[in-house]
């Protein structure tokens, strides 16, 4: 079975700035780390390997220092690992994103299973593991808490608002999964050592099947942000004193419009 991890680098804390003009993070300095849903979807890979054989690859869209995370989940044990990375990539939506993705992992290979976090952390949409299946054309399942596989598909059962839902899906596939699937191991001291220098490939825009600029990042974004800002903090206090406090609070709160 060979399976293909979608996984991606986003800021360890919550204080980024944003680009005014074009809506997006600035990345430049902080500090990462891989998105904590993608560690669920590449340990079902590995566990899926070890029973059934064949390969992990993992695959992030982002700048050249997105090798970090490439490198952590060899530590983990994947095979094999690509970072997606061209500035004409940058900037993307989720329907550039979920289509630089599609065209990007058939560029690298065909394979049996697409495994993806749930949301990623930065971003908290939960449509680019779909999208992506919709772009390729292929059977996608979300929510996934359980899988089964066998040398014809895939059996995930799916944790849905209201019902809990078993289907079944013919390779290939796609299924993004819940965070309760299994329990991430944690990076081997010794695949540190072995994967030292074991290379991160990097590939841009022109590798891809479909190399038209205007499908992807930007220009390929129909979203249109009218604003997007950081939230602003503000800390007031108000004392009370004396008798009465109670009509003195219900007095600020109807000033304040919250009854």
């Amino acid at each position: 079975m060979h399976i293909f991890v979608c996984i991606k680098q986003v800021p360890s804390t919550n204080k980024v700035q944003v680009d005014e003009k074009t809506g997006v993070l600035k990345r430049d300095g902080v500090r990462s780390k891989m998105n904590p849903y993608d560690l669920f979807a590449l340990e079902t890979a590995l566990r899926l390997r070890e029973k059934h054989g064949g390969t992990v690859t993992v695959g992030t869209m982002g700048p050249p220092q997105a090798q970090t995370v490439i490198r952590e989940a060899y530590m983990m044990g994947a095979d094999d690992g690509y970072v997606f990375s061209d500035r004409r990539l940058g900037g993307a939506d989720v329907l550039a994103t979920s289509y630089t993705l599609s065209q990007a992992i058939r560029t690298v290979g065909d394979f049996d299973l697409i495994l993806c976090g749930r949301q990623t952390t930065d971003g908290d949409t939960a449509q680019v593991g779909p999208a992506i299946a919709e772009h390729m054309g292929i059977p996608h399942a979300a929510w996934v808490s359980h899988v089964e596989a066998d040398e014809n598909g895939i059996e995930a059962t799916q944790q849905l608002q209201d019902v809990i839902e078993t289907v079944r899906l013919p390779y290939p596939c796609l299924i993004t999964v819940e965070q309760d699937i299994c329990m991430p191991r944690l990076p081997s001291l010794k695949k540190r050592r072995e994967c030292r220098d074991k290379p991160v490939n990097i590939i841009g825009l022109d590798a891809f099947l479909d190399t038209d600029p205007e499908h992807y990042g930007l220009s390929g974004s129909p979203t249109q942000v009218e604003r997007i800002f950081p939230p602003e903090n503000h800390v007031e206090r108000v004392r009370i004193e004396g008798g009465d406090a109670a009509g003195k609070v219900l007095g600020l709160l109807k000033d304040w419009k919250f009854v």
